[in-house]
């Protein structure tokens, strides 16, 4: 099922401020991941935490974000995207407040893994909400528009972080916190007001209530009489709940998403970790200067995102993915040689991984979005999310543990032997997504909703309306 007014409309305002205010928890989460890392330097201080106590701490809000993903996927499926889209941000405002208050590790632990859990519930909440909205020809763009966020929220994270620190020294880590509660505050208000998605809408049998969000949202009018034609459209399609995305055709769709996202999201925080010791031979790697240099990084990060945002709605979804994930072995294998590589050949490796991990990166939340139907499009990308958090968990883990061991030199080649994971699943199980419908995407083969059904389906609906 299609709304042709929605799918087909020119982008405007509610375009642009809808896709802001979806940035805003991508936003969130790369600035409350990365101002903690910077906040326990004075908070180890006084309130004597051990290397025990930092690391749960750290941790905390990763394993929230694979509960929230997990569970508050499902629920945005079953309540809507309008209400979740809210709570959520009230959830990290309130998070962020308490955690000035913390004196306690059991209470950082605590609000920390509640911080999670609202950012992991972000990202199906807001990506599916983008994704139902989005004109067809734009969704790639504008869904890998999002992704592009949580490298300028940790860079902005360091930055402020450094500005803190400069000023009132490492004491400030309460405000620095604080800092988390203010700008989530100003993306909840960003977000007020917000229409539900027509899309889930019909599919709950509300078309009333989807004629007056397409006609606040995009001032276009679809008759009543269309949509109840459309709702029956989407009520004939089977109704498809949690469980199915572990059986079936779903499997292979639901084990992609998440293993192709896991590969790319471990190494990456493996290079995030080693980037500062690369930033030390310039003389960025010590001090709070170090912050300005994790910032830099998310700078490059950022940088390599920008080709491939346009690249996927010109080249397509698969050669982008199956191209980068290929790409991005070269730098991780060469670094692999260790310490004894110059320094003009590990800056020139770093730049390269961060250059062609933008396919991936951008595709993090397109593709879940675009492979499952309206049913469980918020469930299957919190699942995604979920998964790509085992690996950034236990690259984190284990990292300090593979340089003490192994050697940097292993520890890379062994980033590149997940790289190559990736490839293959790619390889294997990516599909081609660009300029078709989210009813087209979705369908599974031989469902009778494929490209050739929903061509001739086209024309039926051009005619309605819809």
């Amino acid at each position: 099922m299609t709304i042709r007014a929605v799918d087909e409309a020119p982008l405007n305002k509610f375009h642009r401020k809808l896709t802001w205010a979806c940035a805003g928890g991508p936003f969130l989460d790369g600035y409350l991941l990365s101002i903690i890392g910077v906040a326990l330097v004075g908070m180890s201080k006084e309130l004597h935490l051990s290397t025990g106590d930092e690391s749960l701490i750290g941790a905390a809000a990763l394993v929230g974000i694979f509960v929230g993903g997990l569970f508050f996927g499902a629920l945005t499926d079953k309540l809507g995207r309008e209400a979740m889209y809210t709570i959520d941000l009230a959830v990290l405002v309130g998070g962020s407040i308490l955690s000035v208050f913390a004196n306690e590790t059991w209470q950082l632990v605590l609000l920390r893994f509640v911080l999670g859990m609202a950012i992991g519930a972000d990202y199906p909440i807001a990506t599916s909400l983008l994704a139902e909205w989005v004109p067809n020809k734009h969704r790639g763009r504008l869904l890998g528009i999002l992704i592009l966020a949580w490298y300028v929220g940790a860079a902005a994270a360091y930055v402020i972080g450094y500005a803190m620190a400069e000023i009132g020294g490492t004491g400030t880590w309460r405000w620095m916190l604080a800092s988390g509660a203010v700008l989530s505050a100003v993306i909840l208000l960003l977000r007020i007001g917000t229409p539900e998605s027509p899309l889930w809408l019909v599919n709950k049998g509300r078309t009333a209530d989807a004629q007056k969000a397409i006609k606040k949202a995009l001032d276009r009018t679809v008759s009543i009489d269309d949509l109840l034609a459309a709702s029956a459209d989407e009520q004939a399609v089977e109704q498809s709940g949690f469980r199915d995305l572990f059986r079936g055709a779903y499997l292979r769709r639901t084990l992609f998403c998440g293993l192709f996202y896991m590969c790319q999201i471990t190494p990456m925080f493996a290079l995030y970790t080693f980037g500062p010791t690369i930033l030390g031979s310039f003389g960025l790697g010590e001090g709070n200067v170090s912050n300005l240099g994790s910032g830099l990084i998310s700078v490059v990060f950022v940088l390599g995102c920008i080709p491939a945002l346009r690249l996927v709605d010109r080249v397509g979804r698969r050669p982008v993915i199956v191209w980068s994930f290929a790409l991005m072995v070269v730098p991780l294998a060469v670094l692999g040689g260790g310490s004894a590589l110059p320094v003009a050949v590990v800056v020139a490796c770093f730049c390269a991984y961060a250059l062609f991990s933008g396919g991936p990166t951008v595709l993090e939340w397109t593709y879940p979005n675009e492979l499952f139907p309206t049913s469980v499009r918020a469930t299957a990308g919190g699942v995604a999310t979920s998964i790509s958090r085992i690996g950034a968990a236990a690259g984190t883990y284990l990292l300090p543990i593979s340089l003490d061991r192994l050697g940097i030199g292993t520890t890379m080649l062994i980033g590149a032997g997940i790289t190559v994971l990736g490839w293959l699943v790619s390889f294997a199980w990516a599909e081609e997504t660009r300029g078709r419908t989210l009813a087209e995407t979705s369908a599974l083969p031989g469902s009778g909703r494929s490209v050739a059904a929903g061509g001739e389906r086209s024309d039926a609906l051009r005619k309605s309306g819809l």
